[in-house]
């Protein structure tokens, strides 16, 4: 065996648990400092408009689409979940607090059979002013929606001013949410 390819086998191995070993030291610090937080996954959405959807309604509600979106009357939310997603259902209580509050959500049921997110919503109730159907899944795709739950904020101009990848708890409302509100209404 040459001695460049010896110095390759034995090098690149190396730096790769270098540059691992630095990723982790990284976010080691960033949770030392309180400044990590793994919901808060990038969005390209942030400080957009959402992109061109028009998704049909379902369980009599009325759908919407990015239209729907551009000048709402009030910041809102905007929630994809799934009747087979347990976090969804660990959500629906908190979303049922924020909508008796009187902040808008209109709902975006992920890849679910109409029958399947019937019985959801009669075991864990609908927050939701208007409900809308990806069957297909693209426009998540579009949105950029990692998984569900995931919520969007939506600012007076339509712009969405943040993202939560994950259930909605006490925390990240209190955190997060209620000082958009506040600034944003």
């Amino acid at each position: 065996m040459s001695p460049l390819r010896r110095r390759l086998l034995f090098g690149v191995p190396l730096a790769l648990a270098v540059a691992g070993g630095e990723g982790f030291y990284l976010i080691l610090r960033r949770m030392q400092a309180n400044d990590y937080d793994p919901h808060t996954l990038p969005s390209p959405l942030i400080g957009k408009r959402p992109p061109v959807f028009s998704l049909p309604g379902i369980h009599g509600q009325p759908g919407f689409a990015n239209t729907d979106l551009l000048a709402p009357p009030k910041p809102m939310l905007v929630n994809w979940f799934a009747s087979w997603c347990l976090p969804c259902q660990e959500e629906a209580a908190m979303l049922d607090q924020l909508a008796k509050r009187g902040i808008p959500i209109w709902g975006i049921a992920y890849e679910d059979k109409p029958a399947d997110l019937a019985a959801y919503l009669k075991a864990n109730g609908n927050p939701y002013q208007c409900l809308a159907s990806d069957e297909s899944g693209l426009t998540a795709i579009n949105w950029g929606v990692y998984g569900v739950p995931e919520t969007y904020f939506i600012d007076k101009t339509g712009i969405v001013r943040w993202r939560y990848a994950g259930a909605l708890t006490k925390e990240v409302v209190a955190r997060d949410l209620n000082p958009l509100l506040a600034k944003y209404s």
